[in-house]
C-alpha cells in the first residue's frame, strides 16, 4: 500500500550468501535480474506529448510498448524488463542532478500522479521502474540550503558543510570549497557551487534521506534506485573525497533501510572507478554497481580487434560476487556515445552490443544506443532527443526540441531501422529477448575458452544443464579453422548439437571426452570479421528428454 510521507525535505543487510534477497520476483517466481536488461531513459529527451519541446512522463507512457509491450512472444519491442529514469524530481537545471524538492516531480515532466500512472503502466508490461536518487548533494536553490546560507543559527546549518577558510585540496589537486555570497565563509560542493554536498554525518540528513526513499517506494511505487556519485558521499578531514571508509558505513545504513521498507527493491550505484575500488562496496551495501572497467574493456576490444584483456574484469567480478550483483554497460549519460567512440563504424557497434548482452551481470543500455545515436561533450549533446522517425523534429515533438537533434536523425531513427532485419535496433531486440529466454545466457557463469588467437573472444555461459557458446571474431579479416579448447573440464562427456541463436551459420557437432574438456573444437569453418556467433549447446544422447529454449 502507498502511504504519504510528510515532505520534510521540501524542495537487514544483503550479503553475498543471499544475493537474490532484494530482487523483485516476476510472475514465474524468479528475479527480474535473472536474464533482465535495464534501459536508461532521460525523460526530457524521450518523447514530448504536449508539443512544448520537452519530453515528459505522459510521453514516456505512450512509448512504453517500445521498451516492452508485455508480450514475451513479441520481438517488436526491446524486451527490457527495467527502466532507470534519470532525475525527475523538481530542479532548476535541465539535467535534474541539483534537486530542490525530493518529493515532487519536476512540473516540466508532469505530476506525482503522472508518475504513479507510469509505474502502473510499466508494471502491467513487466517493467520495473528505478528512479535516480541524488544522495550526495542538493541544489543551492534548495530552501534548506538557502536558509542555512542566510542564517548562521539556521536549524539546517549542519545539513551542509561550512568552513571559515577554504578546506584542503582533494586528492586530484582541486578545491571544492566555495565562497559564500552572504558572509565570510565557505561551503563544500564537490561537483559545483550550484550543488552543495549534504552532510551525511548529521543524523537528521540521514533520516530525511531515508524518508525520501520510503516516499518513492511506498507512496510513488518505485521499484528501486540508481544512486548517483556514491563514491563521493563522504570526505575525510584531509580532503580525500573518494571511497573513504565512512561512505561504506553510510551506504550500508541507507541500503538496510531500503530493504526494510521494500525487501524486493533493487539498488544500483555509480562508482566511477576501478574493479579494485568497486569490490570494497560489497557484500552488504547496495545490490549492484556499474562495472566501468568492463565497459571500457568491451570498447577497447572492439576498437583494437584484440581479446587480450576483454574478460579480465568480468572474471574478477564473477569470482568475487554473484553475477546478479554487478552491471555491465557500454556508455551512459556522462560518456561519449558508443558510435562516436567507434568513429561511426556500425559493424563494430553491433559487435560491442553483442558482447555486452552475452556477458554475465545485469546489463544497462543507454537510450538511443540501440539506434546508433551519436554524441560527445558537452553533456547536453550526450542527451539529445530520441530519433523516432524522419522529419524536422524526428518524431520527438510537434514543437521545437529543447536541444538540437543530432545531424544523423534522418537515417538513425526507429522507423527506419524497425523494418530492417539487419539493423542495430533489431540486433538489440534479438539479443535482449534471447538473453531473457536462455537461462545460461541470462544468469549462467562465464567460462573462458582458448581460441589460439587474440582476435577471437570465446566463452561458454553455463547454468545447470543449459549451456551457451559465444565466439566472436574481433578482427577485420575472416579467420579459418579457429580451434576452441578449455583448460579443464567444462561439460559432461557426450555429443552436443549446437543450435544457432545469433550469427546465422550452421556449426559442427561437439564431442566431449571422458575428461570433460574441449579439445580443438572447430565450431565453424570460417569466422566472419567483426561478427559474434551465439549457440545453444544441447547434449544429444538417447536418454535426453526434449527441451525448449
Amino acid at each position: 500500500m502507498r502511504r504519504s510521507i510528510p515532505a520534510a525535505l521540501c524542495s537487514a543487510a544483503l550479503t553475498s550468501a543471499s544475493p537474490a534477497a532484494s530482487q523483485a520476483p516476476d510472475s514465474t517466481g524468479s528475479a527480474w535480474t535473472d536474464g533482465g536488461v535495464c534501459y536508461e531513459i532521460f525523460v526530457r529527451s524521450f518523447y514530448d506529448s504536449d508539443g512544448d519541446g520537452t519530453g515528459d512522463l505522459e510521453g514516456l507512457i505512450r512509448k512504453l510498448d517500445y521498451v516492452n509491450d508485455g508480450d514475451p512472444a513479441s520481438r517488436g519491442d526491446l524486451g527490457a524488463s527495467c527502466i532507470w529514469l534519470m532525475p525527475i524530481a523538481a530542479s532548476p537545471s535541465y539535467h535534474g542532478y541539483d534537486v530542490t524538492n525530493y518529493y515532487r516531480i519536476d512540473p516540466r515532466y508532469g505530476s506525482n500522479e503522472d508518475f504513479k500512472r507510469l509505474v502502473d503502466e510499466a508494471h502491467r508490461r513487466g517493467i520495473r521502474v528505478l528512479v535516480d536518487m541524488v544522495v550526495n548533494h542538493a541544489s543551492d536553490a534548495h530552501p534548506y540550503f538557502k536558509h542555512a546560507l542566510l542564517y548562521a543559527e539556521s536549524p539546517y546549518r549542519d545539513w551542509f558543510r561550512w568552513s571559515t577558510t577554504p578546506g584542503p585540496d582533494n586528492e586530484y589537486g582541486d578545491n571544492n570549497w566555495h565562497r559564500s555570497p552572504v558572509r565570510d565563509e565557505y561551503y563544500y560542493g564537490f561537483f559545483s557551487p550550484r550543488m552543495p554536498d549534504l552532510n551525511w554525518e548529521t543524523t537528521a540528513v540521514r533520516e530525511e534521506m531515508k524518508q525520501v526513499a520510503t516516499f518513492w517506494l511506498e507512496e510513488m511505487g518505485a521499484d528501486g534506485f540508481r544512486l548517483d556519485a556514491v563514491r563521493h558521499l563522504m570526505e575525510s578531514a584531509d580532503g580525500v573525497s573518494t571511497n573513504v571508509p565512512r561512505t561504506h558505513d553510510m551506504l550500508r545504513e541507507y541500503a538496510a533501510h531500503i530493504r526494510a521498507v521494500a525487501p524486493h527493491a533493487f539498488t544500483v550505484g555509480e562508482v566511477f572507478d576501478s574493479t579494485d575500488a568497486l569490490l570494497a562496496y560489497y557484500p552488504d551495501q547496495l545490490d549492484s554497481y556499474f562495472a566501468f572497467e568492463v565497459a571500457d574493456a568491451i570498447l577497447a576490444a572492439v576498437r583494437t580487434g584484440t581479446s587480450t584483456k576483454l574478460l579480465e574484469s568480468v572474471l574478477r567480478l564473477q569470482g568475487a560476487v554473484p553475477n546478479d550483483r554487478w552491471s555491465p554497460f557500454l556508455r551512459n549519460h556522462d560518456q561519449t556515445r558508443t558510435l562516436t567512440v567507434l568513429e561511426g563504424d556500425l559493424e563494430r557497434a553491433k559487435l560491442a552490443a553483442s558482447l555486452l548482452l552475452t556477458l554475465p551481470g545485469v546489463p544497462f543500455v543507454y537510450y538511443g544506443e540501440e539506434i546508433g545515436m551519436t554524441g560527445d561533450k558537452p553533456d547536453p549533446r550526450l542527451r539529445t532527443p530520441v530519433h523516432w522517425s524522419r522529419g524536422p523534429s524526428a518524431g520527438f515533438t510537434a514543437g521545437m526540441p529543447w536541444e538540437p537533434l543530432r545531424p544523423d536523425s534522418l537515417t538513425a531513427n526507429v522507423a527506419a531501422m524497425a523494418g530492417d532485419s539487419s539493423s542495430l535496433l533489431n540486433l538489440y531486440r534479438n539479443l535482449i529477448h534471447t538473453r531473457a529466454e536462455h537461462a545460461a545466457l541470462g544468469s549462467g557463469e562465464l567460462i573462458a575458452l582458448d581460441a589460439g588467437s587474440d582476435a577471437v573472444a570465446a566463452y561458454l555461459r553455463r547454468k545447470g544443464d543449459r549451456v551457451a557458446l559465444v565466439v566472436a571474431n574481433l578482427g577485420t579479416r575472416p579467420l579459418a579453422g579457429v580451434e576452441l579448447s578449455s583448460d579443464g573440464p567444462v561439460l559432461a562427456p557426450g555429443r552436443y548439437s549446437p543450435d544457432v541463436l545469433i550469427g546465422g551459420d550452421a556449426t559442427a557437432p561437439l564431442e566431449v571426452g571422458a575428461d570433460g574438456r574441449l579439445r580443438r573444437y572447430v565450431p565453424l569453418p570460417e569466422l566472419r570479421p567483426l561478427q559474434l556467433y551465439l549457440f545453444d549447446i544441447t547434449r544429444s544422447t538417447a536418454t535426453d528428454s526434449p527441451r525448449t529454449r
